[in-house]
C-alpha cells in the first residue's frame, strides 16, 4: 500500500481476485483470470500496472489454493484461504486516494462497491462513510477552484461546473446508500 493506506495497482488486482472468489465461490484458473482481466480492463482500460499480479503468486503467498490439488497449468479449481480472507478485509478497508479520482481510484471504488456485500454491516457503513467523505473533499476542492477562477476567460469554469455536478451526484448517491444500509 501507499503511505496514505491506499491501494497500489497490484493490490487492486489482489482485491479483484479475492473478492471475485469470495463473492462468486470457487472458480477455475482460466475463468478467474478472464474475469479479472475483463473487470479491470473495462474500468481502467489496458494497463501495464495491472498486469503484474499473477494468480500463481497469490497461491504461492497462501491467499488462494487449489481445491482439487491440480496445478495452475491444469486449470485448477481455486478458492480463497483463511489468509486470503484476512487480506481481503485489509484491502477492502484501504483508503481511496484524494484529491481527484484517477483510473486506479475509480477501480478501487468500483471494487469496494462490487464486494461491499461480503463485509459485515458495520464495515459496510464504515466504507460508505469513507466514500462520502472522499466526495465531500473532492466537491470542496472543485468548488474552491471554480470560485477562484470564476469570470476567467476560456472554458475552465464550464468544465468545472460540469465536474461539480457529477461529484454532487456521486455524493448524493453515496449518502443515500449509507441511509439505505442503516435502515
Amino acid at each position: 500500500m501507499y503511505r496514505d493506506n491506499s491501494l497500489m495497482p497490484k493490490e487492486a488486482v489482489r482485491l479483484t481476485v479475492l473478492g471475485t472468489l469470495l463473492s462468486n465461490g470457487p472458480q477455475r484458473y482460466g475463468d478467474l483470470a478472464a474475469a479479472v482481466r475483463h473487470f479491470t480492463g473495462r474500468i481502467v482500460g489496458p494497463s501495464l500496472d495491472l498486469m503484474g499480479t499473477s494468480l500463481e503468486m497469490l497461491r504461492y503467498e497462501g491467499l488462494i489454493d487449489a481445491l482439487d490439488g491440480a496445478g495452475m497449468e491444469d486449470n485448477a479449481l481455486l478458492d480463497v484461504t483463511a489468509a486470503g480472507r484476512g487480506a481481503f478485509q485489509t484491502l477492502m478497508r484501504a483508503h481511496v486516494r484524494a484529491p481527484g479520482l484517477d483510473d486506479i481510484n475509480k477501480l478501487v471504488v468500483a471494487l469496494k462497491l462490487r464486494f461491499l456485500h461480503v463485509l459485515d454491516l458495520p464495515s459496510q457503513l464504515e466504507q460508505v462513510d469513507a466514500l462520502v467523505a472522499l466526495y465531500e473533499t473532492d466537491l470542496a476542492r472543485l468548488t474552491d477552484l471554480a470560485r477562484h477562477h470564476d469570470g476567467d476567460p476560456g472554458l475552465l469554469s464550464a468544465w468545472l461546473a460540469h465536474d461539480i455536478v457529477q461529484v454532487e451526484a456521486r455524493l448524493a448517491w453515496f449518502r443515500d446508500l449509507y441511509q439505505r444500509l442503516r435502515d
